[in-house]
């Protein structure tokens, strides 16, 4: 039997070995002796409502309409001690170590920190406050030592290793051999085998990382609250009047009606470098957003961004590796972060060359016009959109008048029924608790047989509080080691909110990120696995799922039934989807390049000793001589680069984007290649078989083949992007 080295980050520890099993509930049917872990701590019955079991209808639901950040501290503190408990109850189980009293009773174990922590994610997420940050600050570090005491149990980690190393697992089915084998190396890989001097120190240096990744959040979520950009009526030109009419609503909800709230979000900063006609504004707001964390003052990011990158350092010198990128890609499928680097650089000249492309005709219509500038970041977005008109004679704002939220809501839930068989039905209001009066939920039924699957819950708008961007989350993953459990997912968007009354109109690039977010809600409601270990994700593989259903947009059952115009009612003209075909590869310099430049530059980070970078030169000097156009910023600068500084999602991780990009390509084109075009079934069963339903329970690289016969071919995303295709022999992925 083969055992691969899997390794687990940190952050995958804590899902693997204590909060793991989303809401894993008492089992349902016929009475069973106590496990092991329930030996410790028998069922208990809790005041605290976010320690309770889900109650209600669908297998429970989380109780949102009765959660107080009272309660958040004691139930977290609780949770800890009772996981804890059960940790020590397998730990010191006297029978042999067995794959079901020992990986098993870990799956089982820690359902009430799970529902904490679901609460917990809501208070970080969408409803932030000043209170809630408070107790992050102090619990993160908490939490940590807590994650700690269970990886460096030494005699839970021999119980771990024996059956690892044991013969049993020849005879157990393939998930539970891949079970096993996460569970092993998030031990191995996070200090379990250090001595005792050496454990110490890698636990110190997770609490200090915790505090630094949540100050360093904070800080970024502090810039986007503090700075607002009120403008006046005379300072509108250019901008459509639904963005007026939300940027109005906004001032208003802020106390400042009249005015026009700019905000400082992706949201509100894109359609306004987009359109307005007033160059010294766009200047101003472009230098706010991408200044986040970088303003020398009291939430600035710089000098985290150097601790905690020597930590990180520190931490994997630790466990024997060079550099914390080796550490982090070992599971992944790049392996390496020479593999990953690799494929930035196949990638990386050809956008240079296009920006080159896409500058030169933005320079010559702003010359023409007789503009008199030379084009700067802040004039990017404003004059692609010219040429875009002038090339393609397509007019974003046109476009935007049939992308309705909630038409395009309903177009994805027909990709649901048609690829997935999955089908959609709005849950009563007030059936469902929800934690702000913008959420709607509904309920996902198998069409075929009504056989329930679980509930979706969208919370669609931007607000104060809630994190930029966009994300899926799951309140409880699909299981059946101890009992069928449902699938909760949840897709949260940061979308302008129109006045009352008035539809949501959204740009082309945000419909194609509300049917991504949906992709990754898909993979969780598809799920057939059977223990929660199998729902942790392999990063530079999840987001193929949900990229892939970005294609889905252009396809003709949705543009024919669901882009209609939010006015007339009409469907988008013919002439107008040609023109959105014929400029599918514009501006693919600009998008490509500011996020590939993210991407290199992580991998930078966490490749170089920490002791030769300056936060404040490492990423002028870096780009500077990867020719970076001057034209183009990253997309996440490193001072408000959350992804990758609050934390270890994606850590050194970040290209894992353009790995999927690779993946979502050549898959794109096994639907093209297939005689029932996108909705074909044999090639949609195949889909959901392999690529979605298994989660990690597979090897992704495995998985993958399954589906398409073979490796990925990276020419696939040349072709995708229009960049030119040097050959056709270079393998896969």
């Amino acid at each position: 039997m083969n055992k691969p080295l899997l390794t687990l980050t940190a952050l995958a520890v804590t899902l693997a070995l204590s909060a793991c099993s989303e809401n894993k509930q008492a089992q349902s049917g016929a009475e069973k002796s106590p496990t092991t872990a329930q030996h410790a701590t028998q069922k208990q019955t809790f005041d605290n409502v976010l320690l309770q079991e889900f109650k209600g209808p669908y297998g429970g639901v989380p109780q949102f309409d009765k959660m107080n950040l009272d309660d958040l501290k004691p139930a977290l503190e609780k949770a800890m001690e009772i996981n804890l408990a059960e940790v020590d109850a397998i730990a010191n189980n006297s029978a042999a170590p067995t794959f079901e009293n020992t990986i098993v009773e870990l799956e089982r174990a820690g359902s009430e920190l799970q529902r904490v922590f679901t609460y917990w994610g809501i208070w970080s997420s969408n409803m932030s406050s000043p209170e809630f940050r408070e107790i992050q600050k102090e619990m993160s570090p908490k939490l940590s030592a807590f994650f700690s005491k269970i990886t460096q149990n030494d005699a839970l980690f021999q119980r771990v290793k024996a059956v690892y190393e044991s013969d049993e697992l020849d005879t157990v089915t393939d998930e539970e051999q891949r079970v096993t084998w996460l569970t092993y190396n998030s031990f191995a890989s996070n200090g379990a085998t250090l001595d005792e001097e050496a454990k110490e120190r890698y636990a110190q240096i997770n609490q200090e990382l915790a505090k630094l990744h949540t100050q360093f959040s904070t800080n970024v979520l502090a810039d986007e609250e503090n700075y607002v950009i009120y403008i006046t009526e005379d300072q509108l030109d250019g901008l459509p009047q639904s963005f007026i009419n939300a940027a109005a609503a906004t001032a208003k909800d802020k106390g400042q009606e009249g005015k026009y709230a700019i905000t400082n979000t992706r949201s509100s900063m894109d359609p306004f470098l987009t359109y307005s006609t007033n160059r010294e504004l766009r200047e101003e707001v472009w230098k706010t957003y991408y200044n986040r964390g970088d303003n020398n003052d009291e939430f600035d990011n710089k000098a985290l961004i150097k601790q905690i990158l020597t930590l990180r350092h520190e931490r994997v010198k630790l466990l024997g590796y060079d550099n914390y990128a080796e550490w982090r890609l070992e599971d992944r499928m790049a392996k390496n972060p020479e593999n990953a680097m690799e494929l930035m650089m196949k990638v990386w000249p050809a956008a240079l060359a296009r920006v080159e492309e896409e500058v030169a005709d933005m320079q010559a219509i702003a010359d023409e016009e007789g503009a008199d500038i030379t084009i700067k970041p802040w004039d990017y977005r404003f004059y692609a959109e010219k040429v875009r008109k002038a090339k393609y004679d397509l007019d974003s704002d046109e476009v935007k008048q049939y992308l309705q939220l909630d038409k395009l809501r309903e177009a994805m839930f027909y990709v649901a029924g048609r690829l997935f068989n999955f089908s959609f039905k709005p849950v009563a209001e007030g059936s469902v608790p929800v934690f702000h009066p913008d959420v709607k939920v509904w309920e996902v039924n198998d069409k075929t047989t009504g056989d329930f699957i679980g509930l979706w819950y969208l919370d669609p708008y931007a607000r104060q509080g809630k994190r930029s961007g966009a994300w899926a989350t799951m309140y409880r993953s699909h299981t059946t080691f101890d009992g069928k459990k449902t699938v909760l997912s949840s897709n949260n968007s940061n979308f302008v909110k129109p006045p009352e009354g008035e539809t949501a109109l959204i740009s082309w690039d945000d419909a194609e990120t509300y049917f991504h977010e949906f992709g990754h809600a898909l993979h969780f409601l598809s799920a057939t696995v059977k223990y929660p270990t199998s729902q942790s994700g392999v990063r530079d593989y999840t987001e193929f799922q949900s990229q892939l259903l970005e294609r889905w947009l252009l396809t003709d059952e949705v543009i024919n039934n669901y882009l209609v115009h939010h006015e007339t009612g009409k469907p988008i003209p013919a002439e107008l989807v040609e023109k959105i075909n014929a400029a599918a590869t514009f501006n693919e310099g600009f998008k490509t390049t500011e996020y590939m430049a993210s991407a290199i530059m992580d991998l930078l980070y966490h490749t170089t000793d920490p002791a030769d970078i300056d936060p404040d030169s490492f990423e002028r000097e870096q780009l500077s001589a990867l020719g970076m156009p001057e034209e183009i910023v990253m997309r996440h600068r490193s001072p408000h680069f959350g992804h990758v500084f609050s934390g270890e999602g994606y850590a050194a991780a970040y290209y894992g984007y353009m790995w999927a990009e690779v993946l979502t390509s050549d898959a794109a084109e096994a639907f093209a290649e297939a005689p029932g075009g996108f909705y074909d079934k044999e090639v949609s069963d195949r889909l959901v078989k392999y690529l979605f339903s298994v989660r990690n329970a597979m090897d992704p690289a495995e998985a993958y083949r399954k589906f398409r016969g073979r490796d990925a071919n990276v020419e696939a995303l040349m072709r995708d992007r229009g960049f030119p295709v040097e050959s056709e022999e270079n393998g896969g992925n």
